[in-house]
């Protein structure tokens, strides 16, 4: 294994206990036990494991009920929804709903995760959202009806909505104004600007800043995370992408919530004590578990 493949070593314990807010178990190395053990000994003990399209979001739901300590969010990806309704063949056979795409298939995967929502151990529907940057112009409808009934689905089961929006800042807003948002919503990997972070502040939509906050060229985020109100500000992975600098590229996992918890605190200008404090309890308020 190169050193560029190789997991990074364990940081400093957190002294107070903080959640992973968003995470992909089922895509990283090792068994979830592992994970998990790994987790806990930085003082991450508490991860929501992310479903993005059907056979994902079952088995984030299994893992949840098998650990006290993994909560589920289940949904179709934003780039899932148009993969079914166009008929690509390795995403509907990967969703398990009937062959040949169209808003028929679209529809078994909605409903499917309408009922993995209504388990008790599911705490959140997403990711969903919208994805300008992978998905061209003739996918924007079928990706938007599916986040219309994601929010739907959401509000009925009394779940926390998480947000994936890449380079739809404006659409996910205005699709958000006119469906209601829920009462608790989550912008996993924020990656608006301060001026956004404004609004979504005014909303009281939560913001969970991931690796990438750490990243050099990431200033308009670092810039997000000092404006935005402390109660609504959460910390993720997204592992196991957006590995912190210094170990950016290599596999990320939860236990290195730490390194991104600290680089926060800094931009914060507060001590990490107080950053794990509000983020421990801004994430159970935020899923509320």
């Amino acid at each position: 294994m190169s050193a560029k493949d190789a997991p990074p070593p364990l940081p400093e314990p957190l002294l107070v206990e903080v959640a992973d807010s968003h995470t992909h178990l089922d895509l990283q190395s090792g068994t979830v036990e592992e994970a998990l053990v790994k987790a806990a000994a930085v003082g991450v003990t508490t991860v929501v494991q992310v479903g993005c399209d059907v056979k994902g979001s079952r088995w984030a739901a299994e893992t949840a009920a098998a650990h006290e300590r993994v909560h589920a969010a289940v949904a179709l990806h934003p780039n899932e929804a148009p993969r079914i309704v166009l008929g690509d063949p390795e995403g509907v056979a990967r969703q398990g709903v009937r062959e040949g795409g169209g808003d028929a298939a679209l529809d078994d995967a909605l409903a499917e995760i309408d009922r993995l929502a209504a388990l008790p151990y599911v705490l959140g529907v997403g990711e969903t959202g919208l994805d300008f940057f992978r998905t061209g112009p003739e996918g924007i409808a079928a990706q938007e009806r599916s986040f219309r009934a994601h929010i739907e689905i959401a509000k009925r089961h009394g779940k926390t909505l998480v947000i994936h929006d890449r380079e739809a800042h404006a659409d996910v807003l205005r699709v958000l104004d006119e469906e209601g948002a829920p009462e608790r919503t989550v912008f996993h990997c924020y990656s608006g600007d301060a001026a956004m972070a404004e609004i979504c502040a005014a909303k009281g939509y939560y913001m969970s800043f991931a690796g990438n906050v750490t990243f050099k060229n990431a200033q308009p985020l670092r810039d997000a995370l000092a404006v935005a109100p402390l109660e609504l500000v959460l910390v993720e992975t997204d592992a196991p992408f957006l590995t912190p600098a210094p170990f950016r590229g290599r596999p990320n996992a939860p236990y290195l919530i730490p390194v991104t918890l600290r680089a926060m605190a800094e931009v914060r200008g507060i001590g990490e004590e107080e950053m794990a404090g509000a983020i421990a309890t801004n994430t159970a308020r935020a899923f509320d578990y």
